[in-house]
């Protein structure tokens, strides 16, 4: 009986301690973001640097100074690449939607006047319902088109106007993340150097366990959207897809989202495509998105429970609870609190 209770106090302390965590981490974030990111990348950067220290015998300075250009350079460029290409594609995107559907107005409708023919012997006050269901569809659709555009604009507007902000992010991520990479690459540098031998060991374990996991996490479901990334673009560049590459971009970042993810760029061009009398590509469409969806469904819990050392069942649970609950940040909050329950078993806290 003192064992279940000691058991379920350390339980209850630390999913309290990990919730508060947790909250206090994410709502401080806009503050501590590029404090945060300054130290992630200089743990990305630590290798690297240290190779050069080696290699090439430069201090500590000089080493994290090289690291540092050549890591932002990279950085910047390819994040200025995609931006550019992605609004002027999706710009673009909306302005053919638009023309389409203005051009084919009628024709659309005079589809379903075909099919009201056909079922002619179905009552007329459902098929006028339907046919009214869909002039006001397609007329949303149109105005909705036609404010893509403007509201990319505007979306653009907003960003400029917190460009102080963004200014300050960049700038100081930078020098910290130059002061961070100098810091943790100097011999006696030790995160825990302030407390006694026996905490500094356990605590060290439980950090390296723990950026190991973490590690492990990011890359698991880096490879997972890969996959998605992937199978997207040959099926598009095998269908002659316009726009291949920014499309299957885009389905492999909405992939993250929960339920509206993949539909929001697959369903469009299903309707699309069978609106143009394309039927084979409307089908073959929903057939590809058939191939990823279940693809995605088998290989992510095999993926992210290998990686993590988890079991699969917790995985799904974790991730199927938390969108219940508070959809994507539940689900990092659920997915979290079994890394890090594993982590403190591992090394016996818990």
């Amino acid at each position: 009986m003192e064992y279940i209770l000691d058991r379920v106090n350390k339980l209850l302390i630390f999913f309290i301690a990990y919730s508060v965590i947790f909250v206090v981490f994410f709502k401080t974030l806009p503050y501590t973001l590029p404090f945060v990111l300054a130290f992630l990348f200089a743990y990305m950067l630590k290798k690297p640097t240290l190779y050069l220290m080696k290699k090439f015998k430069f201090k500590e300075s000089l080493a994290s100074l090289i690291t540092n250009i050549i890591f932002f350079t990279i950085v910047l460029a390819l994040l200025s690449f995609i931006i550019y290409s992605l609004s002027s594609e999706i710009i673009s995107f909306s302005k053919n939607i638009q023309i389409y559907l203005t051009n084919n107005y009628d024709k659309i409708l005079n589809y379903f006047s075909k099919l009201q023919e056909k079922y002619n012997n179905l009552d007329p006050v459902i098929l006028n319902a339907i046919k009214s269901y869909v002039s006001n569809s397609l007329s949303r659709i149109m105005n909705s088109s036609v404010n893509i555009g403007s509201s990319i604009v505007s979306y653009l507007i907003s960003i400029l106007s917190s460009i102080p902000y963004v200014v300050m992010v960049i700038i100081f991520t930078l020098i910290s993340t130059y002061f961070f990479t100098k810091r943790i690459t100097t011999p006696e540098f030790n995160i825990f150097s302030s407390l006694s031998s026996d905490k500094t060991e356990k605590l060290l374990v439980i950090f390296n366990h723990s950026k190991k996991m973490l590690a492990n996490y990011v890359m698991s479901y880096g490879i997972v959207i890969l996959i998605t990334f992937l199978i997207t673009l040959v099926g598009f560049l095998i269908l002659k897809v316009n726009y291949a590459v920014i499309l299957s971009i885009l389905c492999a970042l909405f992939d993250l989202l929960p339920v509206l993810g993949m539909p929001m760029i697959y369903f469009p061009l299903i309707i699309f495509y069978f609106f143009s009398n394309n039927v084979f590509k409307a089908i073959a469409l929903a057939i590809l998105y058939a191939i990823v969806f279940i693809t995605r469904q088998i290989v992510e819990p095999k993926i992210v429970s290998s990686s993590l050392g988890l079991d699969p069942v917790a995985v799904l649970a974790a991730i199927f609870i938390g969108l219940k609950a508070k959809g994507v940040s539940g689900m990092f909050f659920c997915m979290f609190l079994v890394v890090f329950y594993n982590i403190l078993k591992k090394v016996n806290v818990l």
